[in-house]
């Protein structure tokens, strides 16, 4: 057979066998299908260097980029396997059992997956193998004109059904049905009003609260998770005196408190963009743990997403009374989106996010450090992880040119003790301070701005922050890996 025809067989039985693994993983789990369960394997497996690449290179497209990335290399794994069947369907065989493995294998190890998952690979090895010994057989064998065309369309047609049989099976969870009757989530103690003078958005800062649509996120799911809040619960257990099993119902009827909360991830470089505020409804994390009852030697409480991922925050740190660690049920006025944790999620002020955010979470164990470690911690990064003294300069844009006056805008944070000062430098000089917005409270952000008399020409700006405690953010320029970045954000413009 010609080489197109053979590359067109061998991509039509692999569309067929990623088709029929997504159909049945429509009605064993979303997650088990292969092309999904792979690409997860894929990030686990992915040496740290390279998922700070992608989260640096391609924001909050990483994902996107992996799963077009594994489409591209599947397609051409399926044009060798067509090229090299040319006369025989035995390596086309071959190759198409071994994907069919590499499925298996990689829901095997999925731990958010059950033994019922593993029928979406095997179909997709079945499906890719008949298909492609039939196709293989239809274009070698003589036919009546347009026979061999028409049993080509018949399996590309399909494929598109199945295909978009399991895409309906597999999100015909109302998840957003199950948000909106949740209601309104109106907290008993609601957060102070954010005061007037907050932010400098005139000036070119980001508004003070930021709207769910705009809060920045980094996560290792490939598909966000669909969890309805009737069908959700939270197992607390481990180093504790009592077991305690919570409905989203329990927490709900709660008294529920509001806090104005900026989380910050340790992915984010020096002026980078993950960093994002918002006013969180839930429950006291430290009433739940203490109701658990924490038994003596528990220094670690290890969170369990839904979709398996792990996080270790340390127990002294969220039992503090005033550090409000919550288990967030609501962001913003509204349940928490999906993509960001619902039905539930905790949130720890003051630590990175890789240990102390985990989304969609329906497991805390009482542990110890020594006994569990989390999936990052797995990975290499620190073990504690408290956010960093940091701040960044939003307007002007790096080699922007300004006409006039320039007013150089940021943010600051040093979360949870707060920010006491902002200073700026222009071309190496001294520093001087900047204008404060006006402060809401240690665990957020705050905004910042300062008027330059400068002369025509290009320009280099720099700020730093310092903490309440007096602690200075330092000028060494150090990776985001393991435990956060540090260093001084400047910027190039010019002034005409």
């Amino acid at each position: 057979m010609s080489r197109w025809t053979a590359a067109l067989i061998g991509l039509l039985g692999v569309a067929a066998a990623l088709a029929a693994g997504h159909l049945v993983a429509g009605l064993v789990g979303p997650t088990a299908s292969p092309f999904l369960a792979v690409g997860n394997t894929a990030i686990d497996f992915t040496p740290t260097p390279l998922k700070d690449f992608a989260v640096r290179t391609f924001g909050t497209y990483d994902k996107l980029v992996l799963l077009v990335g594994m489409a591209v290399v599947i397609a051409a794994v399926a044009v060798v396997a067509g090229l090299l069947s040319r006369t025989s369907p035995l390596p086309g065989t071959i190759l198409a059992t071994a994907l069919g493995a590499l499925g298996v294998a990689a829901v095997l190890y999925r731990p958010d997956l059950g033994q019922l998952a593993v029928l979406a690979p095997v179909a997709a090895g079945v499906v890719g193998v008949l298909v492609f010994r039939w196709l293989h057989r239809a274009a070698s064998a003589p036919s009546a004109p347009g026979e061999g065309r028409r049993t080509f369309l018949i399996a590309a047609g399909a494929s598109v059904l199945a295909g978009l049989g399991g895409q309906f099976i597999g999100t015909r969870t109302d998840v957003e049905g199950s948000r909106s009757a949740v209601g309104e989530l109106k907290p008993t103690t609601p957060a102070p009003a954010i005061p007037a003078g907050a932010d400098f958005v005139a000036d070119g800062t980001p508004s003070f609260i930021t709207p769910n649509r705009d809060f920045y996120r980094v996560d290792t799911a490939l598909s966000v998770p669909r969890v309805l809040a009737e069908d959700w619960t939270l197992r607390v257990h481990g180093l504790v005196d009592r077991e305690l099993t919570l409905s989203y119902d329990d927490l709900r009827r709660r008294d529920l408190v509001e806090r104005t909360i900026t989380m910050t991830c340790v992915s984010n470089e020096v002026g980078g963009p993950y960093v994002s505020t918002a006013n969180f409804v839930g429950v006291p994390l430290r009433d739940v743990l203490l109701e658990a009852g924490i038994k003596q030697g528990a220094d670690q409480l290890f969170s369990t997403s839904v979709d398996g991922w792990t996080a270790g925050s340390p127990v002294d740190v969220v039992l503090e009374r005033d550090r409000g660690a919550l288990i967030a049920l609501g962001m913003n006025g509204e349940p928490l989106p999906v993509e960001h944790g619902f039905p539930a999620r905790l949130v720890v002020p003051g630590l990175y996010g890789y240990l102390s955010a985990t989304k969609w979470v329906v497991d805390l164990e009482l542990t110890t450090f020594a006994d569990k470690r989390g999936y990052w911690l797995e990975r290499g990064w620190g073990q504690k992880g408290p956010v960093k003294v940091m701040s960044r300069i939003d307007t002007p844009q790096g080699f922007a040119t300004v006409r006039g006056r320039a007013v150089v805008s940021g943010v600051a944070w040093a979360q949870p003790t707060g920010v006491g000062k902002v200073e700026v430098r222009t071309d190496g000089g001294p520093w001087r301070d900047a204008e404060l917005a006006t402060a809401v409270n240690g665990s957020t952000w705050r905004m910042w701005r300062a008027e330059l008399d400068l002369p025509a020409g290009g320009h280099t700006v720099e700020c730093r922050a310092t903490d309440l405690k007096g602690f200075t953010q330092p000028a060494e320029r150090v990776a985001p890996i393991p435990d956060g970045a540090t260093g001084w954000h400047s910027i190039f413009f010019t002034i005409e």
